[in-house]
């Protein structure tokens, strides 16, 4: 079985060879799995893509055009829609619970502008390592004010300006009063 092509095996699998449909997982197992893992990143949402795949792969046999590609660029084809398909819709990283309790704390401004305390330094450093992406996406309306410092201080680090400087790195001043910068 082992010396049959990707083709006959194929073929196989999807006339039912059971001995063919062994052989043709045997084969491509590692691979669709390190593909479906590598998308996925969690094992076993990983392992029921990769068999999802290649039930696919079973009904779908007759489908195959070995015109248009290698059976091994269709199965992964097939895996990787199938991985796609199962990724959320947004996929939320761990945050640490201090970060999540200060975060806790934001409340509106006088003028309307978000403010968010920063309590701690374990949130201070969060900040600090976020890509600058993020923390551009925090902007100009979300003013970052340290907890129990003077307000010039609080100013001076919110906006970038002085020895304490904002620990995300905004380089814009926070909106005033009537929307002016």
């Amino acid at each position: 079985m082992w010396k049959l092509s990707d083709e006959s095996l194929l073929a196989g699998l999807g006339s039912g060879d059971r001995d063919a449909a062994a052989a043709f997982v045997a084969r491509y197992q590692r691979r669709v799995f390190g593909l479906t893992h590598s998308i996925l990143r969690d094992r076993g949402a990983a392992e029921e893509a990769a068999q999802e795949a290649f039930v696919r792969a079973w009904r779908h046999a007759s489908a195959y055009d070995p015109r248009r590609g290698t059976v091994t660029a269709w199965l992964l084809t097939i895996a990787r829609n199938v991985s796609i398909n199962m990724l959320p819709a947004r996929r939320f990283d761990p945050i640490d619970p201090e970060v999540l309790a200060a975060m806790e704390n934001a409340r509106p401004d006088d003028d309307g502008a978000e403010t968010q305390v920063v309590e701690s330094e374990p949130l201070r450093a969060a900040l600090g390592r976020l890509p600058e992406s993020q923390r551009r996406a925090l902007g100009p309306r979300r003013v970052l004010r340290l907890h129990g410092q003077g307000d010039e201080r609080a100013r001076r680090a919110a906006t970038g300006h002085g020895e304490d400087a904002d620990p995300v790195g905004h380089d814009e001043a926070p909106r005033r009063a009537g929307g002016a910068r």
